[in-house]
Parts: structure tokens; sequence; C-alpha cells
């Protein structure tokens, strides 16, 4: 199977504009996040998909230099940059990581992918956030390329083109839906995020990579930042204002198989406690 991983990435981002070029050890993040996805182990392409404003040429010319393949395509319509790019390296599965995911676990991705893999006919898509288990920041989705493309020629809202997979989970009476839900049995997705939207997300990023990668290389894993953050609670204060933060939220009046409890910012009040005595019982 063909199988295309495509990482959409942009400058212009108004929360935190250029945050896939910020520094992290010396490097773009874009880059980290790039050696983090190529080192999942199940077979795969790599490639980024920006668009194609003047200001996304540094991103296309990173790519060139990093050897990592390249597709410019429309800077709003996410859908059809997927669409485009898939056809043009004729895919027939197409993978979903969004660039704000720098520090994802690779394991996750074969996590993902192996499902996807041993379900081939089974399922037009498949991920590990509809609905959500594993901490905010390991997000993959896969798409048979025969469901983006009835996707592409059929979704008409511009949330569901602007955020690529919402036309296909958000129509389970059409689209076989599968899911992949974190082995723990534990729910994270809403008390743990290193995902990278707002200045404070990058301080914490940049906290564990500074903290991880000198004692384990590049590529820690979920659990190394799990046991951190388990002893430096002081770390998951940096972002906390933002936990369950997410795109959803702007769009819970269109979203049919959203539950808005899953998509509102639960209360903080006694959560870092009850998920801390949940992780020793691990």
């Amino acid at each position: 199977m063909k199988m295309l991983v495509i990482i959409q990435a942009r400058t212009g981002s108004t929360r935190l504009p250029g945050k896939v070029l910020l520094p992290l050890g010396g490097k773009p993040l874009l880059q980290v996040m790039l050696q983090r996805v190529g080192a999942a182990r199940e077979p795969m392409q790599v490639m980024v998909a920006t668009t194609t404003s003047p200001q996304d040429d540094v991103i296309a010319e990173l790519c060139d230099d990093l050897a990592v393949s390249c597709f410019r395509g429309d800077p709003t319509d996410l859908l059809a940059r997927h669409y485009h790019a898939a056809r043009q390296w004729d895919a027939e599965a197409v993978v979903k990581i969004p660039s704000d995911c720098p520090l994802i676990d690779p394991a996750v991705i074969d996590e993902v992918l192996a499902f996807y893999r041993r379900h081939v006919g089974f399922y037009d898509y498949v991920s590990n956030l509809h609905p959500a288990s594993y901490p905010d920041g390991n997000d993959v989705e896969v798409t048979s390329m025969l469901a983006l493309q009835q996707a592409y020629q059929q979704a008409r809202l511009p949330m569901e083109r602007e955020h690529t997979t919402p036309y296909l989970w958000d129509h389970p009476e059409r689209f076989r839906i599968g899911n992949v839900a974190w082995e723990t049995g534990l729910d994270y997705s809403l008390s743990h995020r290193w995902v990278i939207d707002y200045p404070e997300d990058y301080r914490l990023i940049s906290s564990l990579y500074e903290a991880l990668q000198p004692e384990h290389g590049d590529l820690f894993t979920l659990q190394h930042i799990l046991d951190l953050l388990r002893h430096r609670p002081e770390l998951r204060r940096i972002n906390a204002r933002y936990l369950g933060d997410c795109w959803y939220q702007k769009h819970l009046g269109e979203l049919r198989t959203i539950d808005p409890g899953r998509a509102i910012p639960v209360s903080r009040a006694g959560t870092e406690e009850r998920e801390g005595e949940r992780y020793a019982e691990r």
C-alpha cells in the first residue's frame, strides 16, 4: 500500500506566527517534527504540504535542504491541498499529521497506521482523536484515497474544507469510521497538552525538549514526557490555561458527532490530583 503522510505547515498562523520555524534545540521546530515522524517504522512516504503564498517559500526551502518532498497548494482549503498532494504522489491511503504536533511519538504513529493496515477494506477513516484519548499533540488520521476524494468533491462547509477530515468522521452513515484508543485505557486528551498554538505552548515544548533531549536523544517518547511532567508538575502549569482548547469550540453547531462536553475545556478544579491518581495506578 502506498501510504502518504502529509504534514500541513505554514508560517501564517494568527495565534503564533511562524511557529513551525521557531528554534527547538538549535533546529527549526518543523525539522524536529520531521525527524520524529520519519522515525516511525511503518512503511510510508512523508510530505510537507504548505501554501502557495510567498511567505511560505521558506518552508519549501527548508524541505529542499532536508530532502523532504514538498507540495504547495491552497492557503485555506486544506482538504484540496491534501487531495491534490495525494494525487500527485498516487497515494492509496493518506495520513494527516498537523505541524502543531512537534513532539509526536513515532510509536503512536505506528500504532494508528498498523491498525489501518490490519483492517484494509474495513474502514474508510481511522484516527486516534475521534474520540481522543492520547495527550493532545499526538494526532494521527488515516483515510483511504477514495474517501478523501469523495470528501474533496462533496464537502461544502468552510470548516470541512479548512480542517480536511470532519466531513468524513461527521458522516458515519456514509463512511466506516475506526478509532485507536490509547492502550493504557486512560484519557489524557483534555488534561495533557503539548500541541503548539500559543506562546505558552512553545515555552512548554521547549522546556520538555531541553530537559529530555540530552538524556534520551531527539526521539524521547510519550512516556518520557509523562514521567517528566509527573516529577516536575510546575511544567504543566505553563500552558494550563489552554487545556482542552481546540477548533471544535467554534463549530459546535455544525458538527453532529462531537459531544460539546468533549470540546469545551473541563474545569481544572481537582483534575491534576485525579489524573495523578490514575497515572499512579498504571
